[in-house]
């Protein structure tokens, strides 16, 4: 054997490792691609019905809000019909009562002062209050 056949032997074995090395590289990527595929085929077929029960649960939750908001217009409407209400009773009924009650009074004082006879108090010309009472105010201002 001369040097040149050992030489492409040697060449040959490299090439062999080589291609043999590659070609394991290759099956591990293949098996790799594979499973890859799998597990993204199982997510989808997960997710397409969790996205699908996303979407009915934002409908309903729409719904929902739609409806809250029609209830809130009511009650707003409501709110201000009752305002309206109380207005318009007030000013119906709340004058004429006042002078209903101002005239019971005025008739109550009429009848009390009827059957007194004669005033409480009377007034006596030329005759001075007693000294205790004269000039009361001004004393209890001075001593707070």
């Amino acid at each position: 054997m001369s040097g040149g056949e050992v030489a492409g032997i040697l060449v040959a074995v490299f090439w062999a490792i080589l291609v043999s090395f590659l070609a394991l590289v290759l099956v591990r990527l293949a098996a790799t691609l594979k499973a890859t595929t799998k597990l993204v085929a199982e997510v989808s077929d997960q997710a397409v019905p969790l996205l699908a029960d996303a979407s009915a649960t934002v409908r309903s939750a729409h719904t929902q809000l739609a409806r809250v908001d029609a209830i809130a217009a009511d009650v707003q409407e409501v709110t201000a019909n009752a305002s309206a209400l109380s207005s318009t009773v007030s000013s119906a009924f709340g004058g004429p009562l006042v002078k209903v009650a101002a005239f019971g009074y005025g008739v109550r004082r009429a009848i009390g002062k009827k059957g007194e006879g004669e005033p409480k108090r009377t007034v006596v010309v030329g005759r001075t209050l007693p000294g205790a009472r004269r000039g009361g105010r001004r004393n209890r201002r001075s001593k707070d």
